[in-house]
């Protein structure tokens, strides 16, 4: 799916602006602020069928109520608690383990605001569902040093054997 995101206060407003979307095409997640309004249009949303994102999510008491609302998506925000000093991490340690004691919950977590790898192994090694990444973040995924001396080693010593590549 594409989360398609709302602008507005209330939720009329996000309510409007997602029927917008709606029609755009049947793969698009409507993607709501994490507020008494936004879960209002969550809960409207999700009785249409329609998928929904629930985005700027700081604590877990906020991804439980996202839960209780129906969202199919939870998005914390791990980089900017990180930011300010705390862990975004381990809100989706707490996330993962509230959602693993209720059977009836099954909001996916989407880790957001990821900033480098360690937030993308951790969040797998954690359980969550989903990450949302930056391309610089894709790309220091592959990269590491060793492989790139081992590539050029191997390229090496194939050249010495005078044999060519391709």
């Amino acid at each position: 799916s594409v989360s398609a995101e709302v602008v507005g206060a209330t939720a009329e407003e996000m309510l409007d602006m997602a029927d917008d979307y709606i029609d755009i095409h049947p793969s698009v997640t409507i993607k709501l602020p994490l507020t008494w309004d936004g879960l209002m249009a969550c809960k409207a949303l999700r009785d249409e069928g329609i998928m929904v994102n629930i985005t700027l999510c700081f604590s877990a008491s906020q991804a439980l109520l996202a839960a209780k609302s129906g969202a199919n998506f939870i998005s914390p925000f791990v980089g900017r608690l990180d930011d300010i000093g705390a862990d975004g991490m381990s809100l989706i340690s707490e996330i993962k383990q509230i959602y693993s004691n209720y059977n009836n919950l099954t909001t996916e977590i989407l880790v957001a605001s990821v900033r480098h790898p360690r937030h993308v192994i951790e969040a797998a090694k954690l359980g969550a569902d989903v990450v949302t990444l930056p391309p610089n973040v894709i790309k220091q995924l592959i990269a590491h040093p060793l492989t790139d001396k081992g590539l050029d080693a191997f390229l090496k010593d194939w050249k010495e054997t005078g044999q060519e590549i391709g």
